[in-house]
């Protein structure tokens, strides 16, 4: 729960935040929330930094009227030059994508051809994006390290667990931030009738790849009201999550709705095959809110933002900002990062999605509760196909591209494996400096 002013160290230092991909349509939600959430982290200066000029011109537009809206004093700068935001940065914030939606539209089409799913996060389309994505990042966090050792980085890019332990692996003050476990403690706590504060998960896995294995009142140690959520609120959740109830009843926790890639996956191709992919969808959208963050009366972020997703990002961001950098924020929470034996047939530099302790040292994670091997058994078989994402992220090369999609288990044929192998290197090319 984010903390109340009377929480926070007296007069906090102004903190200068960087956030590289600045001219997103997203990041009108999080300035949202840093205007909303001041007195949680204070914020003298905003630097949203892209190379799209146009965008990050009409969204800084709008970021200053919201700040000025709601009377927050912090200044909103953009530029399009990386090295000069963030320096002096307290925490950058990365939420970028390579190729844009373009990139999105082929990861999500291209292994349709195939007879498998055609997702931006999993799956081959998720391995294309990893592509993409490390080394850019690794060479921003690179020119942040270079320019200001101290800053923390605090990753939303996806695929979040594989570029966090990029990342980590390089030496970089990172932490991975995803907002599917706030999005489910503010349903649960709708459901319960409680404040969001009140609820706690034992939120257990990968990032895409997790389970609510309890929901508890209060704290770590609370009573867990799992059983009456799913009894009296099962159909609602199961709705949600666009799996069947008996499912959710039959398992006895909630898993997030990613699983449904994996627990209904033929399925999920069909009914992609049947409609236009999620990219085409968000492109509409994103190019209506372009033209809405282009009307200069518009002073709060737009309704339609709701259905472009990352919901409760901006606080997600903010309590761990906060925390992160001695402002307060909230003891524990849902991050991204090293394993340290929290899951015992992992390794340790295994990045896992967990409830941890953040503080100004990093986040450390906390004991969870014992898994099944039903959620234990996919964990470390993503987590084998991610240590081979990762290797042919950094090393390149078409084995080491098949070797990952081989091991993936919403491929695992080397027929399936050998074709999406290929048409990844087709589709993104100019994005792979080896192919």
């Amino acid at each position: 729960m984010l903390q109340s002013p009377g929480e926070q160290p007296p007069n906090p230092r102004p903190k200068k935040l960087a956030v590289v991909g600045g001219g997103s349509t997203y990041t009108p939600e999080l300035i949202d929330g840093f205007a909303r959430l001041r007195d949680t982290l204070p914020i003298g200066e905003l630097v949203l930094i892209d190379p799209a000029a146009d965008r990050l011109e009409l969204v800084g537009g709008l970021a200053r009227r919201i700040f000025a809206k709601q009377g927050h004093p912090g200044r909103i700068v953009t530029t399009s030059d990386l090295d000069a935001g963030v320096e002096g940065a307290d925490a950058v914030l990365l939420q970028l994508r390579v190729g844009g939606q373009a990139a999105r539209q082929q990861d999500e089409t291209w292994p349709l051809e195939c007879g498998c799913v055609g997702q931006e996060t999993t799956g081959a389309g998720g391995l294309a994006k990893a592509l993409r994505t490390v080394p850019v990042v690794l060479d921003i966090a690179e020119r942040v390290r270079r320019g200001n050792p101290d800053a923390w980085i605090i990753d939303f890019t996806n695929p979040v667990g594989i570029v966090t332990r990029a990342l980590l692996q390089a030496g970089h003050k990172a932490v991975g931030l995803c907002n599917v476990a706030i999005g489910l403690q503010r349903k649960f706590a709708a459901l319960l009738q409680v404040t969001p504060g009140e609820v706690h998960l034992d939120h257990v896995g990968l990032n895409h790849l997790t389970w609510e294995l309890g929901v508890r009142l209060g704290g770590p140690e609370g009573e867990n009201v799992l059983p009456k959520l799913l009894a009296e609120h099962g159909d609602t959740i199961a709705d949600d999550l666009r799996l069947p109830r008996q499912v959710l009843d039959r398992l006895g926790v909630v898993p997030s709705y990613y699983l449904r890639y994996f627990y209904a996956h033929d399925e999920v191709v069909r009914e992609l095959g049947t409609k236009p992919s999620r990219a085409a969808e968000v492109a509409a959208m994103e190019r209506e809110l372009l033209a809405l963050y282009g009307d200069p009366t518009l002073d709060e972020k737009p309704g339609l933002l709701a259905k472009r997703g990352g919901a409760f990002y901006s606080e997600a961001a903010v309590d761990l900002a906060a925390s992160l950098l001695g402002n307060g924020g909230s003891p524990v929470q849902v991050v991204n990062t090293y394993n340290n034996g929290t899951l015992p047939f992992l390794a340790d530099d295994a990045v896992i999605e967990v409830p941890a302790r953040v503080d100004g040292a990093g986040a450390v994670p906390l004991a969870v509760p014992e898994l099944d091997p039903l959620y234990a058994g996919l964990i470390a078989h993503v987590t084998a196909y991610e240590d081979l994402a990762l290797e042919a992220a950094l090393r390149g090369g078409r084995d080491r591209v098949f070797r990952a999609l081989l091991a993936h288990p919403l491929v695992g044929q080397y027929d399936y494996a050998d074709g999406l192998t290929d048409r990844l290197i087709a589709h993104n090319r100019e994005h792979l400096s080896w192919a």
